[in-house]
């Protein structure tokens, strides 16, 4: 999952050169959720929902769908894939936080101490000195679709208690490209499909599948068997993949501050590790 996340930065950065970020989001969306409802009829066979459950996909289809992909896809074509990956490893604090605000566990003093180190990390990254492919706006965008995809994984939680992973990612993704598709309606149709190369078609299916419909599958299948908190740890590793794929792919440099507000990042979520062999979280 990581190894796609990462990857994805790159692949949506080639994409959206040829294809608008509203018509490629909205088709990638579609061929997702395409997967996701044969998945579940397959296997599941579309079982009904009750009101409040459709209420809770309707939420999350609107949070976790419409407004993270505005905000991620928004990020991608304007700043570093660097910044934006480092901006999103600050994910696990924020839903560690979320998740104490909930009362689903408390927060020790050494997750503080490494969220106070990963935002220090941060500062470094946004607060570099930025040429045209990273802009303030662009990591202010990045920012909103890593708050708003912990919230999805919060949010979510409670459904998984009783419903697949398969049918709460589905059911929400398609009510999120639902949402979405009026947003792109018009790119859709001044879009000139012929001049769309192979290879950008080849990047949105990519996308689509890889990292949407198996990675959000893999995600919500871990947080519901091991929880929010431990399964958003392992999305430290999605920078380091990002920014090497980039480097090789796109020339992005790794620089010296970014290196440093990298090991900052890592560093602090790996202090917020230390706490689990002695405060077990309540929801293990």
């Amino acid at each position: 999952m990581t190894v796609f996340w990462g990857s994805n930065f790159t692949v949506v950065k080639i994409a959206v050169r040829y294809i608008p970020e509203f018509p490629f989001n909205s088709l990638r969306l579609l061929v997702a959720a395409a997967a996701f409802l044969v998945t579940l009829a397959v296997r599941e066979g579309m079982p009904r929902l009750t009101r409040a459950e459709w209420w809770r996909i309707v939420q999350l289809g609107i949070v976790g769908q419409v407004i993270y992909q505005l905000c991620f896809l928004g990020a991608v074509a304007r700043t570093s894939v660097a910044n934006s990956a480092l901006i999103f490893a600050f994910t696990p604090i924020v839903v560690a936080m979320l998740t104490a605000a909930l009362g689903h566990e408390r927060i020790p003093l050494t997750r503080w101490i490494g969220a106070v180190i990963s935002l220090a990390g941060i500062y470094l990254v946004v607060g570099a000195a930025r040429g045209p492919a990273a802009t303030l706006f662009g990591d202010a965008l990045a920012g909103g679709a890593m708050f708003c995809w912990a919230v999805y994984t919060v949010g979510a939680r409670p459904m998984l208690a009783t419903r697949s992973a398969v049918l709460v990612t589905g059911y929400t993704m398609t009510v999120g490209s639902l949402l979405y598709l009026p947003l792109a309606w018009r790119g859709l149709r001044e879009m000139e499909w012929s001049g769309v190369p192979p290879g950008a078609w080849t990047a949105l299916v990519l996308s689509a599948l890889l990292a949407l419909y198996v990675s959000y599958m893999i995600w919500y299948t871990a947080v519901q068997q091991i929880g929010s908190t431990r399964t958003s740890m392992y999305s430290n590793v999605t920078p380091l993949v990002a920014m090497a794929v980039a480097y090789f792919y796109l020339g992005e440099p790794i620089t010296t501050v970014k290196f440093i507000g990298a090991t900052a990042v890592i560093l602090g979520l790996a202090v917020t590790k230390l706490e689990r062999q002695r405060v077990p979280p309540a929801e293990a």
